[in-house]
């Protein structure tokens, strides 16, 4: 059993923000929400699909009530009297000249090629993952008492993290035949798949030469896994499990694979540079893991909750494709019925109209959501054990951001 918060956390939360969050996402009693939210969540261990059906009702509107990116947090001081900021604008410092510096590593005298790899660093992105990076960086930097500051090697693994999520993006738009990313037609819907692919692989390889040149064996592994987990999540997302708990246990591990990793090492990574303790490596990867997932299940839910115009992409993109996310898999206990669409894939006609009308009579996006939410308790669980500084508390608040955002 998961102890209360106030229990598990090294440092206190000093900021309403905090204590308003955890309120939304923990239980009336001081508990997580979860049967056994934090013990089954920590490490790589997978939630069983059972025991999240206990989840505490939490309403649409206390949802929809969470900080969004658009206002800062009101909160009058934390524990180092620094004033809590909107998680963007205390990156935005560190970000500003980011898109300019990624065309700069992608150099290219041919013109075709710089269009194509220069196509999604527009400046249009949300950078959700190097402000998580950046903001990592200097809560680890000043957790070792050191000033604030990024290192140089520091922001380059922010940069590195976005040709990372980019490249893998371009890839994935080819495997599954997108025509639309980020509201624009898909590089392999203008250039072609063939260049697409090359394009994607060129990006890796400015973003791997980038890395070498931090010159730091251990970052340089850490970053190398991400790309690993990315193919073999590929691979996963094209099997399915007949045995329901294993497909649950499937879903979040392709989800960790695909989305997670990335953030999750590349926290790692900025700790590594800053600090020699494994306990901090383990507090940035676990945050980083935990806000990953949480961010995916909350993508995953929008597939279903936003129309296309709000998504930059077609919505039900997922069961189109084949793919059962968290609403589906939790749609099932009220709807067995999905179990044989999910085994081929929604591929016989009428299979998509379906599964989207089973969904959203069942409670599948609200289980889903408290899912999410478990994850962000526990991502907020790990960060806390840092030194209170504003980057700390942005990272806690950054959990309000995920839950609500609804593109």
């Amino acid at each position: 059993m998961a102890l209360p918060l106030s229990r598990c956390w090294r440092w206190t939360l000093g900021s309403s923000t905090g204590i308003s969050l955890l309120n939304t996402v923990c239980s009336g009693n001081g508990r997580p929400a979860a049967i056994a939210t934090a013990s089954i969540l920590s490490g790589d261990r997978l939630v069983n699909l059972a025991s999240v059906k206990k989840f505490r009702s939490l309403s649409r509107d206390n949802f929809r009530s969470l900080p969004s990116s658009g206002s800062a947090c009101t909160c009058s001081e934390v524990h180092s009297d620094a004033k809590i900021k909107d998680p963007f604008a205390l990156a935005q410092k560190d970000l500003r000249n980011l898109y300019d510096d990624i065309k700069k590593e992608m150099f290219v005298s041919v013109a075709e090629l710089k269009s194509l790899c220069d196509y999604y660093f527009d400046g249009k992105g949300k950078a959700f993952r190097p402000m998580i990076v950046v903001l990592m960086a200097r809560a680890c930097n000043l957790h070792s008492h050191r000033d604030g500051d990024l290192l140089p090697a520091q922001r380059s693994i922010a940069m590195i993290s976005e040709m990372i999520h980019t490249a893998s993006l371009v890839h994935d738009d080819v495997i599954d035949g997108s025509d639309i990313r980020r509201g624009k037609t898909t590089i392999n819907n203008v250039w072609g798949e063939r260049k697409a692919i090359l394009a994607g692989d060129f990006i890796l390889s400015a973003a791997s030469m980038a890395l070498a040149r931090i010159g730091n064996n251990t970052v340089v592994a850490v970053l190398s896994q991400v790309i690993e987990d990315l193919v073999r999540g590929e691979f996963m997302q094209l099997g399915s499990k007949e045995n329901e708990n294993e497909r649950f246990k499937h879903y979040l591990e392709k989800t960790f694979k695909k989305t997670a990793s990335l953030i999750a090492n590349s926290c790692k990574a900025v700790s590594i540079l800053v600090s020699s303790d494994p306990e901090i490596h383990e507090i940035a990867y676990q945050y980083g893991r935990n806000i990953g997932i949480a961010f995916q299940l909350v993508d995953d839910i929008l597939d279903f909750t936003s129309c296309a115009n709000q998504l930059g992409k077609p919505s039900a993109a997922d069961l189109k494709l084949g793919l059962a996310t968290g609403p589906v898999l939790f749609a099932c206990q009220q709807f067995p019925e999905l179990h044989a669409m999910i085994m081929r894939r929604f591929g016989s006609s009428g299979d998509v109209d379906r599964a989207w009308q089973y969904v959203l009579q069942s409670d599948g996006v609200q289980q889903t959501l408290y899912l999410a939410q478990s994850y962000c308790q526990e991502a907020i669980r790990q960060i806390s054990q840092l030194r209170p500084s504003s980057e700390r508390e942005a990272l806690i608040q950054l959990m309000g951001l995920v839950l609500s955002r609804d593109k």
